[in-house]
Order: structure tokens, then C-alpha cells, then sequence
């Protein structure tokens, strides 16, 4: 049975991108699609793809009024919240590709997507690199308890920090928070100077110019320190592959789930 797509950010950056991957699949379609500056126009000529059909909707609610099996939030987080409860509301499953959403607002989520019976996958980043520096990062939090994250991206990025981190910060806290020898609240000094304190660990964002997304995990021990560090490239390319495999997995359970390798097998 192929599996319907609404996705809502179809003329962005990666939406456009997952589109034109999902065009090439045999069990995935895009029916419907949300962008605000492309309204009214068609998917067809939007993607340059002949062979999809459709008119691109300016608002959820008017995309959602075609059936879909699956909508895929990639577009801003003043928006995606409400987005994403509409599509529950609408009856469809939901893959989250936005960034800037807080543990408060995945909470919501996951309340409204048990009373609607639907899974919900939140994904900071849909790059399997992503995946690997996330197991890697788990693996030596259980060994190394000291540890903080910085958070690179452009300089015209608004949401800090990125989704990428902020997951990446959550999943870490659940291995054990850092150990701070000198607690936060007791810096001599500015405390901003010491970043923001996400689930008991500090994170330092930074936004310049020739970045695009960056995440690295500073582990520090006895006379020691080890880093891992994942780079984006300039496409969106590396998303694909991921994206692909939450739409097809989505479906298969009830409830949040957040991260990629909650569906996949180690």
C-alpha cells in the first residue's frame, strides 16, 4: 500500500529535496504540500517533477483537507506545534523535522497522539551520521560524566539551540547529567558565560557565516579529553535516506518517539 505524504515546508531547503526523493520511491507519494510563498501554485511546477500532481496549500488545515497517510512538519517552530496537533487532529501519523520545539511542546504532542491512537517521530536530524554521533555520544557519557555540547550553525539560523542539540542534550541527560565540579550557579562571573543549562547540560551556540549545522560533544576526564563532532555539507541531501525510513516507520507505533534510531535496529 503506498504510503500518502502532506508535507508541509515542500518549497524549503529540505523540503523540497525529501520531495523529490519521496518522487523516486515506489510505496511513498506526495499528495498534498504547505508553503506559504508558493500558494496556489502547482506541486508539479514548483518541484519540476511531471509526474506529480496537486496545488501547493498556504496553511496545515487546508493541505490536511486531502487525505494523507503521513504529514511531515519541515518548516518553522513558531508554526510547527500547531501544525502538528492539526494533523493529529486530521487523523494522520506525524514525522517532526522542525527544530526549536521544547520538551514542553513534545509533551503536548505526546498527549494528543495517544488520544488520537497515531505515532509521532520527532527527529532533530535525519542524517544517519546524526545517528551514529548520538550512539557513540550515549556510549561514552556512561564512562566520561563530564561533558558539554556546542551547537554551530549559519549566521542566520534563528532557532538556538539546534534541534540536532537540543535532542542530542535530552538523549545524554538520560545517561547520567554531567558532573560540573563548579555548579552553574555559583560561576564567578557572568552566567550566560557558561551557555544555556538544557536537561542539567550546558550548551554553547554559535551563529556565523560559513557554518551550516554542527554538533560536538566535549568529553573531559583525568588528564584526558575526547570530542565527536558531526558537519553538515551544503545540501540537504544526507536527510533523505532518514527522512524516508521515519515515514515508513511512523505508523508502526502509538505515541512520541523522538530520535531516528528509536525505529532502527542496532
Amino acid at each position: 500500500m503506498t504510503i500518502r505524504v502532506c508535507l508541509a515546508g515542500i518549497s524549503g531547503w529540505a523540503g523540497s529535496t525529501l520531495a523529490k526523493g519521496i518522487n523516486q520511491t515506489d510505496d511513498i507519494e506526495v499528495v498534498a504540500g504547505v508553503s506559504r510563498q508558493q500558494a496556489g501554485r502547482s506541486l508539479s511546477e514548483v518541484l519540476d517533477l511531471a509526474n506529480i500532481k496537486g496545488i501547493i496549500s498556504a496553511s496545515a488545515e487546508e493541505a490536511l483537507a486531502i487525505p494523507c497517510d503521513v504529514f511531515v512538519e519541515y518548516t518553522k517552530p513558531d508554526v510547527a506545534k500547531s501544525n502538528v496537533l492539526a494533523a493529529l487532529r486530521h487523523g494522520a501519523h506525524v514525522v517532526i523535522g522542525t527544530s526549536g520545539l521544547t520538551d514542553a511542546d513534545y509533551a503536548e504532542i505526546n498527549e494528543a497522539a495517544l488520544q488520537q491512537g497515531k505515532g509521532v517521530l520527532a527527529v532533530g536530524n535525519f542524517s544517519m551520521a546524526v545517528v551514529l554521533l548520538q550512539k557513540c555520544a550515549e556510549l561514552v557519557a556512561k564512562y566520561i560524566p563530564q561533558y558539554e555540547i556546542i551547537d554551530y550553525a549559519s549566521a542566520g539560523k534563528k532557532d538556538s539551540p539546534s534541534g540536532t542539540v537540543r535532542e542530542l542534550a535530552y538523549r545524554l541527560s538520560q545517561i547520567q547529567p554531567p558532573q560540573n565540579i563548579v555548579p552553574i550557579d555559583q560561576t564567578q562571573g557572568p552566567l550566560e558565560s557558561r551557555g544555556v543549562t538544557l536537561n542539567g547540560v550546558q550548551v554553547h551556540s554559535l551563529r556565523l557565516p560559513g557554518h551550516v549545522i554542527s554538533a560536538e560533544v566535549l568529553f573531559g576526564d583525568l588528564d584526558q579529553r575526547l570530542s565527536i563532532r558531526y558537519d553538515a555539507g551544503i545540501s540537504a541531501e544526507a536527510y533523505v535516506e532518514g527522512a524516508l525510513l521515519a515515514i515508513r516507520k511512523v505508523g508502526t507505533f502509538v505515541g512520541l518517539k523522538r530520535g531516528l534510531d528509536s525505529v532502527m535496529e542496532f
